[in-house]
């Protein structure tokens, strides 16, 4: 099966793939002569008309030099496929920017990438290698058994071509069946990644059985729809089979009947039954690397997803150079709505001072994620521009963005690395003293040193066994690491107490004064350093002021007494 698709793909190593087929066509053409070579001896054994032990050393040659090429061939084809596995891999991780977060599930991705990418590998060094092979090598024998014995080329052409072709009725079912099935499994594959992050959650709700026995249910499903893809294609195997073996015996039946008019033809026959096993070899070598090949064949939907997203940021920056310290912010009518939804903002203006502390309060909802979204160009405005020092956002390079803006989400992504190496994230050359003192600044340092192993420590999946506010206090700390012109926290105290949250931003604040600060929060009081505060509501700007955006001890409703009235009239 050629899919169009794929073999755009292929351009990724087409020499390579040549030369494999051209090994390939080499081994056959060592199988060919081996058969004549050793019909040659056993006519001469049957004749005693001939020296039959140069045919043996000859035999002997053919057989160590299609040895040495089939060793060949296999450490290159491995070499390929890491190759081919490896440029695939570049390209789809590449597009994941692509996929907005709402359409983005690890499971169907990560089984793409993973599963469908490593079926590709026998499609591209076994399959296609081996279709050269068989658009040569079976005609050339049908000629040369046609010279041996008319008849018998004749019935070992008509059983090739039934074996090539026939089979291909039942290839466009089992490529659709096996698109249906790779889709179920990539969806699958999702659940169960869903369902083990969420176990904790599931076993508090009490609904781990249910959620188990549906998983069940879909897996159940998909081994029938399995069993029923390899009924398909047992029928396709046997179709194939029956025609090779039919063909064979025929050819030799048609040579052994011309055998019997004349003395001479014993050779002839055996010639004819050696060759009718070389004419099928490459085909059935064909139909096991389909085989080998369909997972990545099926997985093709998937990958073209991937790969045919447009980025909804082009990286087209040139400026290399990160802003200076403390930069300058402009929001120019900057207007983004989140696709199939009215959130976003809404032609937003804004200009914060180099080294300002700004805080951004709002309900959720209301557009504050959609700005830090925004500064770290994980989307692009819709309308109006973002400038840093004067620069639009979209003219920095990746390389200088990211030494220019960091954004701390309010659920940060923590490695299974040591936390040293966490903390140093976005500066890897970050000596001990400054890991430390960023630590110490976020009012984590005494939380690491009581881990096993201190700062050299390794954290598992997701974090543990840190809790959120521990997490969130690490990821605040590898921010302050950074050392970036601007540094936007997104809710980033969500989980601390009231006195945690006020020592870490005191801490924060002390840190790095030539820095340009953003503070995202729902609470006034993760915000007593801002020199500035705005509220946002629906996606817009309704409200600012100078100084800390504490509550006005006037704005708040003096204490009533509560007074309830019984049946009785009496008050209480």
């Amino acid at each position: 099966m050629i899919h169009r698709r794929l073999l755009e793909l292929a351009g990724i190593v087409p020499g390579a793939i040549g030369a494999l087929g051209a090994i390939g066509v080499l081994i056959s053409a060592l199988h060919v002569a081996f058969a004549l070579a050793m019909a040659t001896a056993i006519g001469a054994v049957i004749h005693g008309d001939g020296d039959p032990h140069g045919a043996l050393l000859l035999l002997g040659a053919i057989a160590l030099v299609r040895a040495v090429l089939l060793w060949l061939r296999e450490p290159l084809a491995a070499r390929i496929g890491a190759s081919v596995r490896i440029s695939l891999r570049r390209r789809l991780l590449a597009q994941l920017p692509a996929i907005g977060a709402e359409e983005r599930r690890a499971g169907d991705t990560t089984a793409t990438i993973i599963d469908g990418v490593d079926g590709l590998d026998a499609y591209y060094t076994r399959y296609l290698p081996q279709l050269i092979v068989v658009l040569l090598v079976p005609t050339a024998i049908v000629v040369l058994v046609a010279v041996q014995d008319t008849a018998a080329g004749v019935v070992l052409a008509v059983a090739a071509a039934v074996t090539i072709i026939v089979p291909r009725f039942w290839d466009a079912l089992l490529l659709r069946n096996g698109r249906k099935r790779w889709s179920a499994f990539a969806r699958l594959s999702g659940d169960y990644a869903e369902a083990l992050q969420s176990i904790p959650l599931l076993r508090g709700f009490g609904a781990a059985s249910r959620v188990g026995a549906h998983l069940d249910a879909r897996a159940d499903d998909l081994r029938r729809r399995t069993m029923r893809q390899m009924r398909v294609s047992l029928i396709e195997s046997g179709i194939s089979a029956l025609a090779m073996h039919a063909g064979t015996v025929l050819a030799v039946v048609a040579a052994a009947a011309a055998a019997m008019d004349s003395a001479n033809q014993g050779t002839a026959a055996v010639a004819v039954l050696l060759l009718a096993r070389e004419c099928f070899r490459p085909l059935a070598e064909l139909s096991t690397h389909w085989h080998a090949g369909y997972l990545g064949l099926t997985a093709v939907d998937g990958l073209d997803r991937l790969l045919s997203r447009r980025p909804g940021v082009i990286e087209d920056g040139v400026r290399d150079e990160p802003s200076a310290r403390p930069a300058v912010i402009e929001l120019r009518r900057v207007g983004f709505r989140h696709p199939g939804s009215a959130r976003g903002v809404h032609y937003v203006s804004l200009r914060i001072r180099g080294g300002e502390t700004i805080a951004v309060l709002g309900p959720s909802g209301s557009g504050k994620s959609t700005l830090a979204r925004l500064l770290e160009r994980d989307a692009d405005p819709e309308t109006g521009e973002i400038l840093l020092d004067g620069v639009p956002l979209r003219h920095l390079t990746r390389r200088a963005r990211t030494r220019s803006v960091v954004v701390v989400a309010q659920d940060p992504v923590l490695f299974t690395w040591t936390v040293r190496d966490n903390l140093r994230l976005y500066r890897p050359d970050a000596g001990d003293d400054e890991v430390i003192a960023a630590a110490r600044a976020a009012v984590i340092d005494d939380v690491i040193r009581t881990l096993p192993d201190g700062y050299d420590t390794v954290l598992a999946e997701n974090g543990a066994p840190l809790s959120g506010g521990q997490r969130q206090r690490l990821a605040i700390a590898r921010a302050l690491l950074a050392r970036t012109p601007v540094l936007v926290l997104d809710e980033v105290t969500s989980a601390l107490d009231i006195d945690t949250e006020r020592r870490v931003m005191d801490g924060a604040s002390a840190f790095d004064s030539r820095r340009t600060t953003i503070l995202i929060a729902h609470r006034e009081s993760a915000c007593i350093h801002a020199d500035r505060w705005i509220r946002m509501t629906d996606g817009r700007i309704v409200a600012g002021g100078d100084g800390p955006p504490q509550e006005r001890a006037r704005r708040t409703p003096a204490p009533q007494t509560l007074r309830f009235e019984s049946p009785t009239g009496a008050h209480r």
